[in-house]
């Protein structure tokens, strides 16, 4: 079977493959200052973190109602009287 180009077409001319490798070699340098890679994450530390973030918005959440329940009877009552 005969040699086909990248798009399954007839077969590349050599000046378009010298062209395509060229190409592929000029990428242009990063610019800026290269960064290391990210340290490995503690994806188990990471979900301990997020828990505990998760309970301690519900509990000021839950605070925060029960001091508006204080203030004017009910939380429906509070939010009624605002529209």
């Amino acid at each position: 079977m005969a040699s086909r180009g990248k798009h399954g077409g007839a077969p590349a001319r050599e000046g378009e493959q010298k062209r395509e490798e060229q190409a592929e070699q000029q990428v242009p340098a990063p610019q800026g200052p290269v960064l290391p890679p990210p340290p490995p994450v503690d994806y188990g530390v990471f979900m301990q973190g997020l828990v505990q973030a998760m309970q301690t918005q519900a509990h000021t959440q839950a605070a925060l109602q029960a001091q508006l329940e204080a203030q004017c009877g009910t939380y429906e009552d509070c939010v009624a009287g605002e529209s």
